[in-house]
């Protein structure tokens, strides 16, 4: 059996990570990062800024069946979201200006949309702006379009949207300086009970053995909400004529009496910023199925302490007499024990995750897993994506209360 050697190891796992930092506003920067266990990886992730209004957008998107679904996601979906954004003089501004700009700027971006499909998808969204515009004036939409305006990002105010079993999970500092770990989001699979209960709302009670088969959506699909997956939504005739041509019976699942079962409406959850919120960590479950939340936190609490070894010394003041530089060396040499081996936290939380036992990473099984084929790879684990927020806690002292 061949395993990887430390620096092979550490390769493997730097190879997607990605840091952006900032000048102004509540995010200082961020750290991002992608372990494949599926080949090609099916998860994808994406972030930008709004160039047309405040904010910044940052997603993890886990794919199941093929990475496709995830990658048009993450290319298309932020521009709905930033036009939503849009105050309506501005939309409308933009819907006129045949030479628009872009209402993101996306960083990390390694792929685009083929010619084809670019153009079906620019003349969607164009269609999707205009009727933004005339939903917005239509008196009846008046909360909706409020709604809308209300999801400015950036500032105090924190805002995700979750679908499917990715997690957000806050890392906070508490008054005695401890870390604290508040998950944001609720998984939609069937250890949650309120999803179950809905879904079995929206069927007779007939299918209710039927509808959730083996902890799963009629028996095949474990997240109980999720983007695309049309084969759980489409009415059976439209299946029927689009769907099994293509995939054959199979396209229909089992026990389809009452389509649709599926819904990509997502849990929007608010949290209002303060001193104390130092980070936000997104994943998808590749990483929630090895670490607990707390865990997370507290790698990344400790990663953000020891981080500052990672740049030069600097003295505190001038003239500084020798004994006392003595002193600042010794005590770095003490604390350099702490230093992390990855300046990237996400890179961190990777190695920690797949690599970690009670006693810290052990090297042998860190190695052994990474070398795995995928077909024998993804029974030990998932694909793994993990975008590591930073806030900027002066910012934040510095908003009103």
């Amino acid at each position: 059996m061949y395993t990887y050697g430390a620096h092979a190891v550490t390769s493997i796992l730097r190879k997607n990570e990605f840091n952006k930092e900032f000048t102004s506003g509540s995010v200082k920067s961020y750290d991002s990062n992608q372990l494949a266990s599926n080949d090609p990886i099916e998860d994808t992730r994406s972030e930008a800024i709004c160039t047309l209004s405040p904010g910044i957008l940052l997603a993890v998107f886990d794919g199941h069946g093929g990475p496709a679904c995830a990658q048009v996601l993450s290319k298309r979906l932020f521009h709905y979201i930033a036009a939503n954004l849009l105050p309506l003089e501005t939309l409308d501004a933009f819907i006129k200006d045949d030479a628009r700009k872009e209402l993101i700027e996306a960083f990390n971006d390694r792929s685009d949309i083929v010619g084809d499909l670019k153009a079906i998808y620019d003349d969607s969204f164009k269609k999707y702006a205009n009727k933004l515009l005339q939903e917005a004036i239509n008196p009846l939409q008046v909360p909706e379009a409020l709604e809308r305006a209300i999801l400015n990002l950036d500032g105090p105010h924190l805002y995700v949207a979750n679908i499917g079993d990715c997690n957000a999970v806050l890392g906070a500092l508490t008054e005695e300086n401890d870390w604290h770990a508040k998950k944001l989001t609720k998984e939609h699979n069937t250890e949650n009970l309120a999803e179950l209960k809905r879904i079995w709302s929206e069927h007779p009670e007939s299918e209710k053995k039927t509808v959730i088969k083996r902890d799963r959506l009629l028996g095949e699909l474990a997240p109980l909400r999720s983007l695309g997956d049309y084969r759980y939504k489409w009415p059976v005739d439209i299946l029927n004529k689009v769907a099994v041509p293509m995939l054959g019976e199979r396209a229909i699942p089992q026990n389809y009496y009452t389509p649709p079962y599926l819904s990509a409406k997502p849990d929007v959850y608010y949290h209002r910023l303060t001193t104390k919120d130092k980070f936000l960590i997104l994943a998808s479950d590749g990483l929630w199925d090895m670490i607990t939340p707390y865990q997370a936190v507290k790698l990344v609490g400790e990663h953000m302490q020891g981080k500052m070894f990672f740049n030069p010394l600097k003295l505190p003041r001038k003239n500084i007499p020798l004994s006392d530089i003595n002193d600042l060396l010794l005590h770095r040499k003490e604390r350099l024990k702490s230093k992390p081996k990855d300046r990237n936290a996400a890179t961190h939380l990777l190695r920690h995750a797949v690599g970690g036992t009670e006693y810290g990473v052990d090297h042998s099984k860190l190695a052994h897993l990474l070398s795995l084929t995928p077909d024998v790879s993804r029974m030990f684990r998932d694909d793994i994506t993990i975008t590591v927020v930073y806030f900027d806690t002066e910012y934040l002292r510095q908003c009103p209360a």
